[in-house]
């Protein structure tokens, strides 16, 4: 059987169906953008607790090893290092994290910014204090400030992280 011209169907969309495809999508790429900036803030919120839990595990580390571990931070990562002998000279025995990796704390946002003040490493003593030395010393009031979330602050005298 033979078709005729009128019995053909022609394959493809016409430009009324593209022109709507794109208005739809143009409508909906515009209500998600909100949607995609909140996934920014919970990365840096993830930051910040991983910030947390690397500062409550070097302060556990220093109190059940007895010896000081030290806390260096950049902008995006935090390392935790814990002295061979006590009395400490040196932290230089690297502590890792739980996944191996060398940093305690690695933020996703490459973008994060953060910042301790007083500025320099956090040193946990055996007892359990923050001390600006190696060796003791005086404790500090620490806050580490993190790029679009709750500043975390840190008790010198007790070493509670908050």
């Amino acid at each position: 059987m033979c078709q005729t011209s009128s019995e053909r169907h022609q394959a493809g969309y016409t430009v009324i169906e593209l022109i709507v495809v794109m208005v739809l999508l143009s409508i909906l790429s515009v209500s998600a953008m909100p949607y995609l900036g909140s996934a920014t803030g919970m990365r840096d919120d993830a930051w910040r607790d991983q910030v947390v839990v690397a500062l409550w595990h070097a302060r556990s580390t220093a109190v059940t090893h007895r010896r000081v571990v030290c806390v260096s931070f950049t902008a995006t990562t935090v390392s935790l290092a814990m002295a061979r002998n006590n009395p400490a000279t040196a932290c230089d025995l690297p502590v890792p994290s739980p996944d191996g990796r060398g940093t305690f704390a690695q933020a996703a946002n490459s973008a994060a910014a953060t910042s301790v003040s007083p500025t320099g490493v956090l040193y946990f003593q055996p007892g359990g204090r923050v001390t600006t030395a190696l060796g003791g010393g005086a404790t500090a009031q620490w806050t580490v400030s993190l790029q679009g979330v709750a500043p975390v602050r840190i008790e010198g005298a007790t070493g509670h992280v908050e």
